[in-house]
């Protein structure tokens, strides 16, 4: 019998399985009795906290300012100090994430700072660090390394938001597309050390919105990012996936054409618009890495079960298709739902 771990890196690769993997994020899953009988029945654990690499700054400072607001929420205001002016960004922590109150970017003043931190970035290997947590995590955990955004996409959820985004957008384009430039080569140097780490499969971006960039914007501004990063991992025998969780329908026969070689956190209806049996006559060559819909985990019993099956139904014969966890699971759910999960795919999958 294959180890979870095992499982999970033969279906990325296209491998035959003995069943259908079944995975969830590291910050998905307290641990608890639960947690670990499901590890026993075949969870994997997939862990993202460590990259493959450290960032650097050479001549950036950067502090971090912990408060409690008015209403007494406790919030991080990070200041990024450059020689051509500061910035500044606030966040409020919660449980295994954090909300953004306040993006870097909030005038055109800040384009100059914003440009001089992205170029000061340089990027070390963490090599050791991946190695030793993935030797010590034993074979029901996956270590996937990750590259972040790509650069539109880092400018309008990580620096701008969309509703500035799109005001700079129509006035400032090009003070926008230095930024695009400046991140395209910052991407540049984390391909190189990520080529070179020990992680077999590497995300890249996602998140993608086609309300947001529409099919021209994402063919021209996001999916040569892709291709690009794609066929430098392939010469060092890396797979490329992308967290492509929203409505994809009108993105698919772009992302069929992609170098890509895992659609990962697809998520099916009811929550988006495509279906595993579209996805998979879509992409009959890309790795399919569903998250189960989020929207079913509030239905009875009896419907995470049927949509388990469904799900399996539609993904046959199951190669090169893992069925995973990647949202946030109501706290009264979870333990019901994944047994329920894993009993199906252990039964049927």
């Amino acid at each position: 019998m294959m180890t979870p771990r095992e499982r999970v890196e033969a279906a990325l690769r296209g491998h035959e399985v003995d069943r259908i993997p079944f995975t969830v994020y590291e910050t998905k899953i307290p641990q608890c009795e639960t947690e670990r009988r499901l590890r026993n029945e075949g969870l994997c654990i997939i862990d993202r906290r460590i990259p493959g690499y450290e960032v650097k700054f050479n001549n950036v400072e950067q502090e971090s300012v912990h408060f409690r607001g008015k209403d007494g929420i406790p919030r991080i205001r990070t200041i990024i100090h450059t020689p051509v002016g500061d910035i500044s960004a606030l966040e409020r922590p919660a449980p295994r994430t954090s909300w953004s109150e306040e993006k870097l970017f909030k005038s055109p003043a800040d384009y100059a700072p914003i440009e001089y931190m992205i170029r000061d970035q340089d990027y070390l290997p963490n090599y050791d660090a991946f190695l030793k947590a993935q030797q010590a995590a034993g074979g029901d955990v996956f270590f996937r390394a990750t590259i972040g955004y790509s650069p539109l996409q880092e400018i309008i959820y990580g620096l701008m938001g969309v509703e500035q985004f799109s005001i700079e957008w129509a006035e400032r384009r090009d003070k926008v597309m230095r930024l695009y430039d400046a991140l395209t080569e910052n991407r540049r140097k984390i391909y190189a050390v990520v080529a070179e780490s020990p992680a077999l499969a590497v995300n890249y971006c996602g998140n993608v919105s086609p309300e947001v960039v529409g099919r021209a914007r994402f063919e021209k501004y996001i999916l040569p990012h892709y291709n690009e990063c794609a066929e430098i991992m392939h010469k060092h025998g890396k797979l490329l996936g992308v967290h492509l969780d929203a409505n994809n329908r009108l993105l698919a026969p772009l992302i069929a054409d992609s170098k890509i070689d895992y659609i990962e956190a697809f998520t099916p209806p009811p929550d988006c618009d495509m279906s595993v049996a579209e996805a998979r006559r879509m992409w009959p060559d890309k790795v399919l890495w569903i998250n189960f819909p989020s929207s079913v985990h509030l239905a009875e019993p009896s419907v995470i079960e049927e949509t388990t099956r469904q799900i399996l139904k539609e993904a046959a014969p199951g190669d090169r298709f893992l069925l995973g966890i990647t949202e946030d699971v109501p706290p009264d759910r979870w333990q019901q739902n994944f047994s329920i999960i894993s009993r199906v795919i252990n039964t049927e999958g």
